[in-house]
This record gives C-alpha cells, structure tokens and sequence, in this order.
C-alpha cells in the first residue's frame, strides 16, 4: 500500500475508521476466513452464524473468543495447521462463485497472469515465524507472498512513525537471527521503506564488542534490538568511551520497555554525546504477524510513551474484560483481543493475546503526531494462568512477576538483575522459593544493596524473597545469557518437573493469576 494512502488512513476520524473496517470485515469472513479455515469454518459452524450476518463490529461479540489453547490443544500437536487458509476447487466454487472466479480470472488474463498461478502466489505458504514458546510451546505462523507484502506495508508504517524515512538514516538491527517476529518486521521495514540497514544478530552472533563498533563506524542514527541486550550494549559503550554521537533513536521490540530503563539508556546515551534521543517501545504479535510502534517524543523528563499506533485497516483490536470476556469502556484497562480484516497463511480471530492493557485503546489523536488513529496504552502486562503457586514467604499470595522489572530495573542500586523461582531442597512437594541475583552499581556496597533490594520488593510486592545473591556483573551477565540466548533470562523456573504434574488444584485455584513480561 502507497504512503499516500497510509497517511490519509492515519487521519481518518472514527467514523471514516470504522466505515473502513466493517467494510473489509465483511469481505474478509465472508469469502476468506468461513470458506479456507477450517478451524474456524468449525467455530462458525457450531455457533450457529451465519458469516454473512458478521457486517459491523459489533457483530463481533457474537463470535467465540479465540486462544493460544486453541492452537495448541494438549492432544493435538498440529492442530495450528486449521488456521491456515486452504483453498481448494470445491470451496473456491461453493463459496466464491462461478461469476467471482470468472472475474478474478479474466483480471489475470489482463494482468499477463492465469488464475491458477495468481492463486498459488497468493495462498501458498513460503515462510514461518513462531512464538518464543515461554508460556507453552513453539507456535508456527506461516505467510504467503501475499502476507509478506503486508508485514512489508506494517514496515513501512514503523519506518514513517518512527521519523526513518530521511536518506541519512543508519539503522543497526540488534535483534537475534531467528524465526520470530522482531527481526523479520525490521528488517523487510528497513527493505521497504528504503532505510539503510545492517542486521548484526545481537550479541550471540556479532558479539558486543563488534556491533559497538559497527555502531560507530556507521554513524548509525537508530538502534533496534530487545530491550536488555540494547542497556547491555550501552553500558560497555559508555564504559569504552565510544561515540554514539550520531543516535537519535532507540527502537525497542521483544520484551516490555519500562519508563526507567529508557532513562538509564538516555543517561548512557548522553555519555556519548548523543541529544536529543527518543526511545520507543514496540508490541508485535506473532499471532497477527506485525509490530505496531509508539511515536518518537521527548517529555520534560525525556522519557514519553504515546502509545502503540495502530493500523485500523488492516486489524481490530477490543479490549475485553478478562474474567467475564465482555467489552470494556475507552481508556479501560483489560485483554487485548485481535482481529485481522486482511491477510492469508495463518490467521487467527478475535483472538485473545493474554495481554492486558492498562488504560485500553484511546482514539483522541496522538499528542506528538496528531495521527487519529487508534493507540493501545504502552503499560502492557502479561496474563497467565498457573496452577497454584505456592510461595513460602507470602503462603500463596499471588505475585505479579512483571513488577520485579519495574522495581529492579528502576532501582538506583541494581545494575543487572535475575529471578529464580525453585522448589526448597528441591522437593517438588516443597514449597517455592524466591532467589534474586543482582550486580550493585558503582559506589554501593554489597550490604547496603541486599538491603535495599529486600526492602523495596517487599514494599511493592509484598513479599520477602527468600535470598538476594551478590554477584559480579560478568558472572550474573553469563547467568542471564546476554550473549547466548534469544532473550535474556529475567525470571527462571527452576523448580523440578515433578513439580508441573502434580494433580491440578481444585478450579478456584486453576482461575487465579500471575503476569508475567509480554512476550
């Protein structure tokens, strides 16, 4: 899609947004999704809808709510491949028509094309991401050719939010060489938006030493990466003296981006005689197959979260209450639910992502851009649910393991942090126990700083861990696995595996929560 009709698309008001939408949701349930996906041809089916009476949005409560237990169901390993569309003579017929398929051929005919070689190019996969697999396991998400283009238009959306779009920018994309998401969605923006790139792999494959000074010798003017590899970065930079004078932005996709840390980064950043830096979060699905970007801005303390920017075209996103799954109002907090209007491959419908917004959707325009379309709260959260976690100190008091981020990262005397969840004597009958690994900043002592850590994680969280390991930056950065794992580890189970199958407590129990970082 044109840039042109991406920036009369970001202007849109509500009205003119929603037209949009119901317009490409009629035709995408109506002759993509109910004809070629079995799975949710089944959904439709058992329901009792009709896919032609799905015209508005809210039409779409009448639809089940889609899950990750969906895709992989315990006794059913390949059960992700009834999401992908499949397209075959009898439903094309059934569901498009003599006449539809008479048109679509004779358009292929002017185009130089035939109907069957236009139909290959735009439903036959040729390419897979996956979920990182934390919470359950690895997830493949297949694209068509028809899908790449799409993941290329999301790309040229970051490019033009992100301000990338001069002929001076340097873009170093730190994110690991993998099949998931970040990394595809920076590298085909980098392609289709004309951006000079280079993809190092992070640390595991260049190593820090080699990306800093690719970094410098560049002049890169933006860095992309997962969050804690990038602070990882900075921090030996800072310590080398390097010249990071060039940078003006720092993207940061894969893992949630907390207020401190862009603080700490702007610090580092300014050692190096950088100005005037934005730093902006990320939040892409695998699930939907794009990222969607918060708009550069610099507040009176340097640090602004406008917001994930959205794409009302080619998606649509609810925010459900969790427990009841009924819609919340504007500006509520609840779980995301998504929805594409387009696309091919592996799809997924109001789907529901585990990730609670806190402050929903607004649709007023973004202070920083004055872009109208809509924008999901950047303090995102993780849902999951467990099977009674029992923790010795707080005697099943649920803990929400994103705010060890927010209290660790934030706090003046941690440097790097881990958790370490494990069973006492490592009886998996046992009750939990809380480690924390930290390395002290600079100029504070190792007493002082178990003190602190212990005093303000019982203060936020109110809980008392177990123990606060003192260890050396290099060893703790090892244990994290800054520069051999995808992601670094944060919080680590370690508990034993006959832990994970004891009998499940009773469903009062199975119902309660945790949160955990985004994925």
């Amino acid at each position: 899609m044109k840039l042109k009709t991406w920036k009369r698309i970001a202007h849109l008001d509500r009205h003119g947004q929603r037209r949009l939408q119901e317009k490409k949701l009629r035709r995408f349930v109506r002759y993509q999704l109910y004809p070629f996906s079995p799975h949710y041809r089944r959904v439709f089916d058992e329901a009792g809808i009709d896919p032609r009476s799905i015209r508005t949005l809210d039409d779409l409560r009448r639809v089940p709510l889609s899950s990750k237990a969906d895709l992989v169901p315990p006794d059913q390993p390949k059960a992700h491949r009834d999401f992908i569309l499949q397209p075959d003579e009898q439903s094309l017929k059934e569901h498009w028509g003599i006449g539809r398929l008479a048109w679509r051929g004779l358009r292929e005919y002017f185009r130089g094309s035939d109907l069957r070689t236009a139909l290959d190019w735009e439903y036959r996969p040729i390419f897979l991401t996956a979920t990182t697999g934390r919470s359950t396991r690895q997830v493949p998400f297949l694209y068509t050719r028809y899908d790449l283009d799409i993941l290329r238009t999301a790309g040229v959306r970051l490019v033009d939010i992100t301000k990338l779009t001069s002929p001076e920018s340097r873009v170093v994309n730190l994110f690991p060489y993998a099949p998931h998401l970040a990394f595809w969605q920076v590298t085909l923006a980098s392609f289709a938006g004309g951006v000079f790139s280079i993809g190092t792999g992070g640390g595991k494959v260049f190593g820090t030493a080699k990306n800093i000074l690719t970094i410098q010798n560049l002049d890169a003017t933006a860095i992309m990466g997962v969050p804690g590899y990038v602070y990882h970065l900075l921090r030996q930079a800072a310590e080398q003296g390097a010249d990071f004078s060039a940078v003006k932005l720092i993207a940061l996709g894969a893992e949630k981006v907390t207020p401190e840390l862009k603080a700490r980064m702007i610090a580092l950043l300014e050692q190096m005689g950088a100005r005037d830096v934005c730093i902006v979060g990320t939040y892409g699905l695998t699930e939907a197959r794009m990222a969607w970007v918060e708009c550069p801005a610099i507040g009176d303390d340097g640090v602004l979260s406008t917001g994930y920017h959205l794409y009302p075209d080619l998606g649509i996103f609810e925010v459900i209450d969790p427990d009841s799954g009924e819609p919340v109002g504007e500006g509520e907090t609840g779980e995301l639910v998504y929805t594409p209007v387009d696309g091919r491959g592996s799809l997924v419908f109001r789907y529901r992502t585990g990730d609670i917004a806190h402050g929903g959707i607004t649709w007023q325009p973004c202070p920083a851009c004055g872009r109208t379309m809509p924008r999901i709260s950047s303090y995102i959260t993780r849902r999951v649910s467990i099977e009674d976690l029992r923790l010795s100190k707080i005697k099943g008091t649920l803990v929400n393991l994103d705010d060890f981020a927010h209290v660790l990262s934030a706090h003046d005397a941690v440097e790097e942090w881990q958790v370490e969840l494990r069973k006492r004597n490592d009886d998996p009958h046992d009750l939990d126990e809380i480690i924390v690994y930290i390395a002290p900043r600079a100029g504070t002592s190792d007493e002082a700083a178990k003190r602190a850590v212990d005093q303000a994680l019982r203060q936020a969280l109110e809980v008392s861990p177990n123990d606060v390991i003192i260890e050396p930056l290099p060893k703790l950065l090892e244990r994290l696995g800054m520069e051999t794992k995808l992601k670094e580890e944060r919080v680590v189970d370690r508990r034993p595996e006959a832990a994970h199958q004891e009998k499940a407590p009773p469903a009062p129990q199975r119902e309660k929560l945790v949160q955990e970082s985004t994925s």
